[in-house]
């Protein structure tokens, strides 16, 4: 799984680099992630609670599940390119994620 990151990472970090995305700063993805987390909120919200917006069609339990996949890929991307700005490898979180969780909660 840690190599289909990685590889995943190399991938797009060449993508935004030929469409000249890559240039921008952390600080300026960190404005991309914030704006895909407000899509992702919107996609979950309308799976938990419905939408009541008017001129909005009804979607389909699938269309919304299309569009949750959607929302948490645009976030997930924005968080490896800010990984690759800072030549941080994505297993690294997942090792670090665990490590501090198991060291914060051993007594427990």
């Amino acid at each position: 799984m840690a190599n289909h990151l990685e590889t995943h990472q190399a991938w797009l970090t060449q993508f935004y680099t030929q469409r000249d995305w890559y240039q921008y700063s952390p600080l300026i993805r960190l404005n991309f992630l914030s704006e895909e987390v407000g899509e992702l909120s919107r996609a979950i919200r309308t799976i938990e609670l419905g939408r009541d917006h008017p001129g909005e069609a009804v979607q389909s339990t699938d269309t919304k599940y299309d569009n949750l996949k959607e929302e948490l890929a645009d976030c997930f991307d924005q968080l490896l390119i800010i990984c690759s700005k800072y030549q941080i490898e994505p297993s690294e979180l997942s090792q670090y994620s665990e490590h501090k969780l198991t060291e914060r909660f051993k007594n427990k």
